[in-house]
């Protein structure tokens, strides 16, 4: 691939063109606001002019109610070669495609696994996709040659090719990724209206839970409406447990021993399907998930503290698996928990009590 036109210049299709440009493509960039392109060039994602003619490949990055008419009209102008989007729901926009009656051999649905609560080319970064899952839904008629392209420009954003029926990788992006969009902002909007005791009393899991609460709500309308079906069924899926488990609290507090015992095994019925739900969701690199051993760390929040920890895990010979940190309320202080592999916890406890650091048990 020597050239390609990325239309959409918002976080994904910026992100994209930073590492097809990085990579020595030459990158042309489109957006209908013609300021988002121009910074997305002027971010190094590529230029901002025209191409001269046909691209290798045209990356449509708008959202899913725009997908196949942004496609439609790239196609039909024969702006390159081969065509793929990049839009988070597949087979809407491929059936919209073929109401149209465009020959789709030269087209290929994708969605790269990746993204953040930020959104627009300001918030890109050509790793985005990185050890990612990008997925492809070539069919039957798609033409091999547009599928090597596609697969090059997983490769250029050092991402992993899955390939997926569209409506399958539709249900499952309901499970995985738009579900739990709704659950999070479901828990944030509980806080809208909180006693102002109780929100400052928020740690980790709260901050957990709503993190991608924050996203921003006029795109999310443009995903979930693209699959609002598939969303609805997990959805209802999740209410009848919600009632279950409601029913089992009120249970737990009935002055009825049966019935305290019949909540007592509803609660600890959904927190065990809970554990086996979360031990399915990959680890480290998309492997097997790992179980680690955690070594906690008091810091106060001045700058080189974290490096300070790292530097001296490094001299210790453990390596740190993944870390959070957990703010203390009205302190300059915190708890970073490293996670390590379980045989390194003891060497890495000691090591950084000798050199001075505060461990919580």
């Amino acid at each position: 691939m020597r050239t390609a036109l990325v239309i959409g210049t918002g976080l994904v299709g910026t992100s994209a063109a930073l590492a097809l440009a990085g990579r020595g493509v030459k990158v042309h960039l489109v957006d209908r606001d013609p300021a988002s392109a121009h910074t997305a060039a002027a971010l190094g994602a590529g230029t901002d002019e025209a191409p001269e003619g046909p691209v290798d490949l045209a990356v449509i990055a708008v959202p899913p109610a725009h997908t196949a008419s942004v496609l439609a009209g790239a196609m039909r102008d024969g702006a390159a070669r081969a065509y793929l989007d990049v839009a988070s729901v597949k087979g809407g926009p491929r059936r919209e495609l073929e109401a149209l009656g465009l020959d789709l051999t030269p087209y290929i649905g994708t969605h790269p696994m990746a993204g953040k609560e930020r959104s627009g080319p300001l918030a890109a970064t050509g790793d985005l996709f990185e050890g990612r899952p990008w997925v492809l839904t070539p069919t039957g008629g798609t033409d091999t040659e547009v599928l090597n392209l596609a697969l090059e420009l997983v490769a250029l954003c050092r991402a992993v090719p899955v390939v997926m029926d569209a409506d399958a990788h539709d249900r499952a992006v309901a499970l995985v990724s738009h579900t739990p969009q709704l659950i999070s902002s479901m828990v944030a909007a509980r806080l809208e209206e909180a006693d102002e005791t109780a929100v400052r009393l928020c740690g980790q899991g709260i901050r957990d839970v709503t993190r991608i609460a924050a996203s921003d709500p006029r795109m999310w309308v443009e995903i979930l409406s693209a699959n609002p079906g598939p969303v609805a069924d997990v959805l209802a899926g999740v209410a009848a447990d919600l009632d279950e488990t409601v029913r089992a609290l009120r249970g737990l507090q009935s002055a009825d021993e049966d019935e305290r015992r019949s909540g007592t095994r509803g609660v600890e019925d959904i927190l065990r399907r809970g554990n086996a739900g979360r031990v399915r969701v990959p680890g480290k690199h998309g492997a097997a998930p790992a179980a680690y051993e955690i070594v906690a760390v008091l810091i106060s929040d001045r700058p080189g503290e974290l490096a300070g920890i790292f530097a001296d895990a490094g001299r210790a010979g453990v390596n740190i698996e993944d870390v959070r940190i957990e703010h203390a309320t009205g302190q300059q202080a915190g708890l970073v928990q490293l996670m390590v592999e379980p045989s390194a916890a003891p060497a890495l406890s000691t090591a950084l009590k000798e050199r001075g650091w505060s461990l919580r048990a």
